[in-house]
């Protein structure tokens, strides 16, 4: 399981799920939010800026992550970097309705299309696997029902499947996210 990085998708599903449901507990409105995760992101691109032009600071990153980094952060801004842009984005464009089953998409499908297109993926598609993205489908379908309904469900889940597919110049943990929380804004959620 060594090329699946199990710690590297658990700390995406987890992060995702935190930033989607920790928001209410801490009585966070839209603004103070927006605000934490500004600050967050302004830290980690700063941290990028830096060890992209240091290399003692990379490869001490790395070292001190090797679990949770990738091979391609090397000489690209961190994945976690562009994550919490496309969380920002998705707050800050839409409402909470849509942002939240939109993060959790990212969350929980992201990873598990990662999981099974290294494992089972044969049939290269786009960025990823035929399996791959139907682990994606299957898992934002989930999703998007649990929040509103099977039916709903399908043209969301569809969208963001493309979008993590598509072989963008930005990371996905920006277009998947903002991408989904558009198509149910388009729908009408």
């Amino acid at each position: 399981m060594g090329s699946v990085q199990p710690w590297r998708r658990l700390f995406h599903a987890g992060n995702g799920l935190v930033v989607a449901f920790s928001p209410p507990v801490f009585g966070l409105e839209k603004r103070g939010l927006l605000l934490i995760l500004g600050s967050l992101l302004v830290a980690l691109l700063g941290f990028d800026f830096a060890r992209l032009r240091v290399p003692r600071i990379n490869t001490l990153f790395f070292e001190l992550f090797p679990s949770l980094v990738s091979p391609r952060e090397a000489k690209r801004v961190a994945s976690s970097t562009w994550y919490v842009c496309g969380v920002i984005l998705t707050y800050a464009l839409f409402p909470a309705h849509i942002a939240v089953p939109a993060i959790v998409v990212l969350a929980l499908a992201d990873p598990m299309a990662s999981i099974v297109g290294r494992l089972w993926g044969v049939r290269r598609v786009g960025n990823g696997t035929a399996l791959g993205s139907l682990a994606f489908f299957s898992v934002a379908f989930l999703v998007l029902s649990a929040f509103f309904g099977p039916a709903s469900a399908v043209v969301p889940a569809l969208v963001a499947t493309g979008v993590e597919v598509v072989p963008w110049r930005l990371d996905d943990n920006l277009t998947v996210v903002v991408g989904g929380a558009t198509a149910l804004w388009m729908m009408g959620m």
